[in-house]
């Protein structure tokens, strides 16, 4: 209790999970405290009041038309309700003090100093994007003992950004903007601590809702900046590499007389094979006329030996014709 009062004066410079952790020990032990006494003055009062079988003059028993005495004013009943008044408003005043800590942050020095990161949702996977630029996939990398103020938005539909271990959590919705922030303890020994899966999605997004997980790395303030310039360099390197292509592009664009004479070349070598052909397909039109030629000669010698040998028959039937004359003519001398 010594440590808890105080911070209803002095600033909050604690993380989140300082703060509800707080929280939860305080109304636990208070709980439990009231209850002790709830559950003890009911068992006193259940022993003390138990029926001994003597069934004589009860003082305490109610008499109609008499107003009862020896209640001491109500002095029981006053101090009950008070006191319980005194600590259930007590409760609320600190409680929410405690959550307008958590809402506003740290503080205006510690702000100044924070890290910024843009939170993107979209099915099923998370994108960090730091103040320089810098992208991760499937990760968050912050450094220890710093302000990491979260700005969560969702590009297709509505997720929740949760980090259980850092009781930090805000909404994903498309089009708008929802903040959060913690502040992560420094690792043991000064080594890096990833987390697996400490980052889920707590709204029901989709078949692959439950895979929406990432990964959250802390790291020591020094160990942070070399991972970030790390990634800078790489960016840069990348960029880089994307300019020397256009480069690349650049050369060809300034060839484009070499690209024409090739063109030259191809349309000389195309005309080139088009005139052979038309040379060959010259050629194989002469060999055809020159067959057709023949063929005609071949056939008009054909012609004309049929045309001998039916003058050759006529001949002989000429002759057969002049030899049947001659033998009616000895036949007539004969006569």
């Amino acid at each position: 209790m010594t440590t808890i009062l105080p911070q209803l004066t002095t600033p909050l410079q604690q993380t989140r999970v300082d703060v509800f952790n707080e929280i939860f020990v305080l109304f636990l032990g208070l709980g439990t405290l009231v209850g002790i006494v709830v559950v003890s003055y009911t068992l006193y009062n259940a022993y003390k009041y138990r029926d001994d079988g003597n069934h004589g003059e009860d003082e305490d028993l109610p008499v109609v038309g008499e107003l009862p005495t020896g209640g001491k004013g109500g002095r029981k009943l006053f101090l009950s309700f008070g006191l319980s008044a005194v600590i259930v408003l007590g409760l609320v005043f600190w409680s929410y003090q405690m959550l307008l800590y958590v809402e506003a942050g740290p503080g205006d020095e510690a702000q100044e100093e924070a890290l910024n990161v843009d939170v993107e949702g979209q099915a099923f996977s998370w994108t960090f994007q730091y103040e320089n630029g810098v992208e991760s996939n499937g990760e968050l990398v912050v450094p220890a003992d710093r302000e990491i103020q979260l700005n969560v938005t969702s590009i297709d539909v509505w997720h929740a950004f949760g980090i259980p271990d850092q009781r930090a959590k805000a909404d994903a919705i498309p089009g708008e903007y929802s903040e959060t922030w913690f502040i992560a303890d420094a690792p043991e020994n000064g080594e890096n601590v990833t987390h697996e899966d400490a980052i889920e999605c707590f709204e029901l997004c989709g078949a692959g809702h439950s895979n929406m997980k990432a990964d959250l790395t802390v790291m020591e303030e020094e160990a942070f900046q070399e991972w970030m310039a790390e990634q800078e360099a790489q960016a840069n390197s990348g960029g880089n590499e994307s300019g020397g292509g256009n480069e690349s592009a650049t050369g060809t664009q300034t060839g484009p007389e070499g690209n024409e004479s090739s063109a030259n070349g191809t349309d000389a070598a195309s005309n080139e094979s088009g005139a052979n052909e038309s040379s060959a397909a010259g050629a194989g039109g002469n060999a055809t006329d020159a067959a057709n030629e023949t063929n005609a000669g071949n056939e008009s010698d054909t012609n004309g030996t049929d045309a001998s040998g039916d003058d050759g028959n006529n001949d002989t039937e000429d002759n057969e014709t002049d030899g049947n004359a001659d033998d009616e003519s000895g036949q007539e001398g004969e006569s």
